[in-house]
């Protein structure tokens, strides 16, 4: 993708600030929560597999948020994250209105929006995906 030096930050930023994000997160499951208290709070929530979502979920978060920061495998982690994201909404947060504050979906459709314009912008030319997949007769190109 031939980008500017403004959409070369711009990208970058969004990814770098959304990785960090989905890595907090995936922290805040493993440590302040742990696995076995995000179980029970994903089973109280009534998410489906709770047992398995829940560390499903956390390794995703941490592990994708690294991979945004990083820039690598960028379209499938951040698809994925997005997909995180709407069941998060539709399982859990639609019933509750929009704002965050009473349970609502505000952040989590926005957290899912922002992982989908880096799914389908890419990373950006200052990422991992750039330096291992972006030349040109690449057959991974599209990862770049």
């Amino acid at each position: 993708m031939n980008q500017t030096p403004l959409t070369t930050t711009a990208v970058t930023i969004l990814r770098v600030i959304l990785g960090f994000l989905f890595a907090a997160h995936g922290w805040q499951k493993f440590n302040e929560w742990t696995i076995a208290g995000t179980q029970a709070a994903f089973a109280k929530m009534g998410v489906p597999a709770a047992e398995i979502a829940a560390p499903a979920v956390a390794v995703l978060e941490l592990a994708g948020g690294v991979a945004l920061i990083l820039g690598i495998l960028t379209r499938i982690v951040a698809l994925l994250l997005a997909l995180d994201m709407l069941g998060a909404l539709f399982l859990v947060h639609a019933s509750a209105g929009v704002f965050a504050a009473t349970g609502g979906y505000e952040l989590v459709l926005l957290l899912a929006a922002a992982a989908l314009a880096v799914a389908l912008t890419g990373a950006g030319r200052i990422s991992v995906d750039r330096a291992l997949f972006g030349r040109a007769n690449s057959k991974l190109a599209i990862l770049a």
